[in-house]
């Protein structure tokens, strides 16, 4: 609980810097408790704002947690009265529209266990200035519209050996007390929370890379050197995005150098600075003994993202934090388009679109709800959203299918040529998309300005006399905090028709067979002439927006759809709602008597399934996969947790049992024992094997619990190995689970990123992590709470994706989480606000658990002054 509440910032208020930074020149003299940070800046009125004969405003300098040493202007100390340190800052009074302003600070990052600014990470010095960490460095102008050419002199002992900053290195050597020294020069203009700094004891992995102009680039990839060995995925990872962006896109780098840094202590994925991207270790580094499949699609995908934002984000940047979406969302659709090139493009939309519903819908329909573009914050990190990002990218994904790829390049291609060196808006990208097309998206802006997920009602009619078939569409999206009454949208819809022999249809007289459908009212009729047969509808192909659609598909119908659709997403999304329906018919049944019975159907579609052999292995596993119990809280009125829980138990059981010999065929013909390669078609085949394994071994099956422990025990990569391992640890005898967890923890215990495994294994098993267990793996050496690599796998693992442990009915689960986010928050307050999540939806939850709920949220709230992070989530959750 705080005294006051912390001030709301909103975009209504957003007023143009007063004053503009030219140029910035810091000089960094590292010290573990403290580091000295000196900054000249070149300092002009903004000639936006000014106006003739006005009276100078005072200059605001953003500053938290610094040391002021001195203040100069054009050389001369400032005397007292001319400056005021406030909290959050340093007010200066200004007497000409130009000078140069020279400010000493000293900071400790040995302390900064907040990890923003410049902080220590396993004795390397390293920074995360987004969103607003430079002030945390020296006081500045810490917006993103103020862009400067950054100069930085980094100053260090010899142990030190690696000195990096963003840009060229334009200078080095020695100062005379045998110091070294280093200087970088980004000759392009950015906000400062786009600065980077790294020092420390790193090696390197090089390579090069030759732009379609012709230019060479160096790569550098730089880690601890027990990690030297882990890095070449990431490197061949960078080489394709910067080949793919320059064939699909047009963009090409602009440095002499591109370089990657490894860090252990990170609270993101990784951080875009220009030239020097930093990376969570778990984002970056890689080889087959250490890393699963998972491993090395999700560093394919973050290190084309990171290095994308060069243009979508970087060169082209955010005006403000509201409109944080523009270089996020547009750039989460560019990695995502990257990895469907690269690997299934089926399975990367069935997977973004999972995260979607699972997380996303959730975050939609909570009291954090807010819109791609939000209207307002207390703490810009607490809007690191699935909804900024992954909706965003949905809302740009819906303007590439209104106006077609080709339409897209040429309004991307404006974009980047106009705003070139600019920091913008939302409405500067569709501009840019209206303006290169002709079209108008004025409807479409409402996507950025409404929060919630739409609903979409569908009915359809067929005339046989007429060969008519009516499609009819209805919208509405649900009232969310702060906003009611919402605006039809515009809302593509693309649909095709199947025949009864499974044939897809022709819509009109060209013969397509997809169209897009543009919803733009409450309620509208599509009409398709020309259709011989009573068709049955494919609607929202490929997951053309990201709305919740109804429409009264029997099972008979989502099962021929299983067998037919055209549209892999499509197919998937038969297979699910079937056992969406299944699965909410066994929580009845449950409530009711307890008794449950999984209806034929889902058996006989699931044994469908598993025997086409034509069928992508990756997409069979993916349509294999029930429904979680994340995402099956998401339907219904209120959330029951036990039925939940006891529901897909059941159905999983009663699957493995019935389709045991598919399961056991379907292994035996992909377990083909060859050596490693993270290719598509190799990770395919093991995702679908160890989907079968896991089927296997439901309910301690002997035989299948010997197939894991065989497998395991070959030791031939971390994917089958975990795998193996993950179902041993859940459905094995306690006592074999836990002498399997030490021979791998022996094996392993060196390496940081297999311990993050090691953790999340067992803090996320139903069976084995119990809360017991978190606590005692929270007392193991490995463990480390400043780390959020290591709070995000054993406290995140356990509160978020361990349903059934998490849901205890003591409430004892709740009690953990939030005497945990209690600690963290004086520790780390990002980290902390964004674990309290599963505890924001306390009103969804059936009376005694969302007491429990409501109770350990009061609890926190109750526990004593929180950072700004953690009250704007514990107070809106309240509320």
């Amino acid at each position: 609980m705080r005294d006051s509440q912390p001030s709301t910032i909103y975009l209504s208020d957003y007023r143009a810097p007063d004053y503009l930074v030219d140029k910035t020149e810091l000089t960094f003299d590292l010290d573990p408790h403290a580091t000295l940070v000196k900054s000249r800046l070149k300092i002009r009125r903004n000639p936006a704002v000014a106006t003739v004969g006005e009276s100078l405003p005072p200059l605001w300098l953003d500053g938290v947690d610094l040391e002021l040493l001195s203040i100069a202007e054009n050389g001369e100390l400032l005397p007292a009265q001319r400056y005021q340190e406030r909290d959050g800052g340093l007010s200066l009074a200004v007497e000409q529209p130009e000078f140069e302003l020279e400010v000493q600070t000293r900071i400790a990052p040995e302390s900064n266990t907040s990890l923003e600014g410049l902080y220590l990470s396993n004795g390397m010095y390293c920074t995360q200035c987004e969103a607003e960490g430079f002030r945390k460095i020296t006081f500045y102008p810490d917006r993103p519209d103020v862009m400067s050419v950054f100069t930085t002199t980094i100053v260090a002992p010899a142990t030190f050996p690696v000195l990096l900053s963003n840009g060229n290195n334009v200078d080095s050597g020695t100062t005379d007390d045998g110091r070294l020294r280093i200087t970088w020069e980004d000759p392009f203009a950015k906000p400062s929370y786009l600065f980077a700094l790294v020092a420390g004891d790193l090696q390197y992995v090089e390579d090069t890379f030759t732009t379609s102009s012709g230019r060479a680039v160096k790569l550098q990839l730089f880690t601890e050197p027990r990690n030297i060995g882990k890095c070449a995925h990431a490197m061949t990872s960078l080489k394709h995005s910067m080949r793919w962006d320059e064939e699909v896109y047009g963009r090409e780098y602009d440095l002499d150098i591109f370089m990657i840094v490894a860090v252990d202590h990170f609270n993101m994925g990784a951080m875009e600075n220009k030239g020097l991207n930093i990376f969570n270790s778990a984002c970056v580094l890689a080889s087959p003994e250490t890393a699963t499949d998972a491993a090395f699609q999700r560093i394919e995908s973050i290190v084309a993202h990171e290095y994308f934002h060069n243009w979508s984000g970087n060169r082209v940047t955010c005006r403000d934090w509201f409109q944080l979406s523009l270089k996020e969302g547009f750039t989460v659709f560019r990695d995502a388009e990257f990895s469907a090139d690269m690997n299934s493009r089926a399975v990367k939309r069935i997977e973004d679109v999972t995260l979607l519903r699972t997380a996303q819908f959730a975050e939609d329909a909570g009291p954090m709800s807010h819109p791609v573009r939000p209207d307002s914050y207390m703490e810009i990190s607490n809007f690191y959203t699935l909804t900024v990002y992954e909706k965003g990218a949905e809302v740009v994904r819906m303007i590439h299918t209104i106006l077609g790829a080709d339409a897209f390049r040429r309004g991307s291609d404006l974009y980047f040529e106009r705003h070139d060196g600019c920091a913008v808006t939302c409405e500067d990208f569709i501009a840019a998309m209206e303006d290169a097309n002709s079209a108008d998206l004025k409807q479409f802006r409402r996507w950025y300005s409404q929060a919630g997920t739409p609903v979409l009602e569908v009915t359809d009619a067929y005339d046989a006399e007429a060969a008519r078939y009516t499609l009819t569409i209805r919208q509405h999206t649900p009232d969310t905090p702060g906003q009611k009454g919402k605006q039809p949208l515009h809302i593509p819809v693309t649909v095709g028709l199947l025949g009864e022999s499974g044939n897809p249809l022709a819509l009109d007289e060209s013969g397509a067979l997809e169209t897009v459908l543009h919803l733009t009212e409450s309620a509208q009729e599509f009409h398709f002439d020309g259709i011989a047969e009573q068709p049955l509808p494919s609607l929202l192909r490929g997951f053309s927006a990201p709305v919740k659609l109804h429409f009264g598909y029997s099972v008979e119908q989502l099962q021929f759809l299983m067998q037919h659709d055209t549209d892999p997403f499509n197919r998937w999304d038969a297979c699910q709602r079937l056992a969406l329906n299944t699965l909410q018919f066994l929580q009845r049944q449950y409530r009711e008597n307890g008794a449950m019975q999984v209806p034929e159907a889902l058996i006989k579609g699931y044994a469908a399934v598993l025997d086409n052999t034509s069928l992508d292995p990756a997409l069979v596993a993916k349509m294999l996969a029930l429904p979680s119990a994340q995402e099956l809280a998401e339907h219904g009125e209120s959330i029951d947790a036990n039925a939940i829980i006891a529901a897909r138990d059941f159905a999983k059981a009663s699957i493995a049992s019935a389709l045991k010999s598919r399961f056991l065929n379907r292994y035996q013909q992909l377990d083909q024992r060859k050596p490693y390669q993270p290719s598509a078609d190799d990770i395919a085949q093991r995702s679908l094997k160890n989907t079968c394994l896991a089927y296997l071994c439901v309910d301690g099956d002997q035989d299948g619990l010997a197939i894991a422990k065989a497998q395991f025990e070959r030791d031939e990569n971390m994917t089958d190995v975990a795998a193996a391992l993950g179902a041993l640890v859940e459905y094995a005898p306690r006592d074999e689970a836990v002498e399997n967890l030490e021979s791998f923890y022996q094996q392993w215990q060196q390496d940081t990123q297999v311990v993050e495994t090691w953790f999340g294994l067992q803090s996320s098993s139903a069976s084995f992590g119990t809360l017991e267990r978190v606590h005692a793996l929270m007392e193991h050496p490995a463990f480390e709470l400043k780390n959020p690599n290591k709070v995000r796998s054993v406290i995140g693992g356990f509160a978020m994706r361990n349903f059934s442990q998490f849901h205890r009915e003591d409430g004892s689960g709740y009690d953990f989480l939030a005497e945990q986010v209690i600690a963290l928050d004086k520790l780390n307050p990002q980290i902390a606000s964004r674990l309290v999540t599963p505890l924001t939806r306390w009103k969804r939850y059936r009376a005694q658990e969302s007491k429990q709920i409501h109770a350990a949220l009061r609890r926190i709230n109750e526990s004593g002054e929180l950072s700004r992070d953690l009250y704007e989530v514990v107070s809106k959750s309240l509320s």
